[in-house]
């Protein structure tokens, strides 16, 4: 058995792995670093913890500082261990994940010097990452692959009134792959989740589609917490 010494020579640190949708792309939420090492890096939102904080106040408080978000629901899904992935010492990360619609609403707004600024970036063109923050975002978009296949998750990134279209767009970019129209649509609609509005899409230059709104109570209501989409 091993002893627990008085000291520690490690640390503890947060990342913050943001997704969001602005209508066309999957986007991530990343910061440009001001200090070494990796100064003038991209990363994800991320530092250390506080001793007198625990991991889940930390992840609101560090959110805040670099990007100027608050009141975010965030999901811890991972830690990452490797014992040389930080260059100035051992650094053991905690990882959350949240997803966000997009919207002039949440403006990012660094809070600390420790963050040039915050931006949302797409998925697909990603710039090289500080640290193992590909990893981290890599292990991220596992995760909600694996759960948008059984839980409503597209539906936290869409507006409150989308179409089906929206809602075939956010499966393949997660799922990274095409789907068929005519068969996503008649299976998305065999679960009767979605409210069909008397609304179409607004300010588009082709035909309008309708536009539908998700029934999280009736839902809740028929699945419970898991449907296989």
């Amino acid at each position: 058995m091993t002893e627990i010494t008085p000291g520690f020579d490690f640390a503890v640190s947060i990342d913050c792995v943001l997704f969001g949708f602005d209508g066309t792309e999957l986007k991530i939420l990343l910061i440009e670093r001001n200090e070494e090492p990796f100064k003038d890096w991209w990363a994800l939102p991320g530092n250390l913890v506080d001793h007198d904080e625990s991991v889940d106040q930390s992840a609101q408080r560090i959110l805040k500082e670099l990007t100027g978000l608050s009141d975010i629901y965030m999901e811890q899904y991972y830690a990452f261990g490797d014992v040389n992935r930080h260059p100035q010492g051992r650094v053991i990360s905690v990882a959350y994940y949240a997803m966000l619609r997009l919207g002039g609403d949440k403006p990012l707004k660094p809070l600390s010097s420790y963050a040039k600024k915050a931006q949302w970036v797409n998925v697909a063109s990603l710039p090289k990452l500080a640290f193992d923050h590909q990893n981290i975002l890599n292990k991220g978009l596992e995760k909600i692959k694996r759960r948008i296949k059984h839980l409503p998750l597209a539906f936290e990134l869409l507006p409150e009134k989308f179409t089906l279209t929206q809602v075939q767009s956010v499966y393949e970019l997660i799922l990274g792959k095409k789907l068929d129209k005519r068969n996503f649509r008649k299976k998305i609609l065999s679960f009767k989740v979605l409210k069909e509005l008397e609304e179409k899409q607004r300010g588009v230059s082709f035909r309008a589609a309708t536009l539908y709104k998700f029934d999280k109570r009736k839902y809740n209501k028929l699945f419970g917490k898991e449907i296989s989409f």
